[in-house]
């Protein structure tokens, strides 16, 4: 009997455990946004407030959404980030030049290396939480290409890199909201434990 309650309290603790992991990435993925932030806005001389608009398309919050729902519009919003910044990446290489290798150009890469990180996490709990097959948002709309004025592609680059984490930030406040089925271990699984050490 208790071996059917380890197997029950697997998919719980799984989904438990990746909720975990993804905050802690999306915690880490914040701290190098806010890093990134920072060393573009000191090259560029922007001011901290230069740009602001959202340049990622999903549907409002609202407290109506159940748990999938908010994972789905989670998820959808990341991927939608990747894209801007992967092209935001190109369009500067393209652009400026990509040969040097400095300390923003290692924080870009690090950022991107774990944007991926996070949404593989968010489609594990996506699944997790009985979600349909993860559907790829419709990238119109979206400002891909980039401007083609030098002021306006630093400004564009700039837009994309607080987008990433404003996600980041949303992540982390949805995270922490899900119910604790999913973030917290339930209290039946300890009561289990604890009557197997006595």
């Amino acid at each position: 009997m208790s071996e059917r309650r380890t197997r029950r309290g697997t998919g719980s603790d799984l989904s438990r455990t990746t909720a975990a992991r993804a905050a802690a990435i999306a915690e880490q993925l914040h701290h190098e946004c806010a890093i990134l932030l920072e060393l573009y806005r000191k090259t560029e001389n922007f001011p901290a407030d230069v740009a602001d608009g959202r340049l990622v398309s999903v549907p409002p919050p609202s407290s109506q959404l159940d748990t999938r729902d908010k994972l789905w519009r989670l998820h959808s919003a990341l991927l939608q980030c990747r894209s801007l910044l992967e092209r935001a990446i190109a369009k500067e290489e393209e652009e400026l030049g990509g040969g040097r290798k400095g300390e923003y150009e290692n924080q870009r890469k690090m950022v991107k290396e774990r944007l991926s990180l996070l949404l593989i996490n968010t489609g594990e709990l996506l699944k997790a939480a009985d979600g349909p097959a993860i559907l790829t948002p419709s990238l119109e709309g979206l400002e891909l290409d980039g401007p083609t004025i030098l002021f306006e592609l630093k400004l564009w680059v700039y837009r994309i890199f607080k987008e990433v984490d404003y996600w980041t930030k949303m992540t982390i406040t949805t995270l922490k909201g899900l119910p604790s089925v999913i973030v917290k271990e339930p209290a039946r699984t300890t009561r289990a434990r604890r009557s197997t050490r006595r």
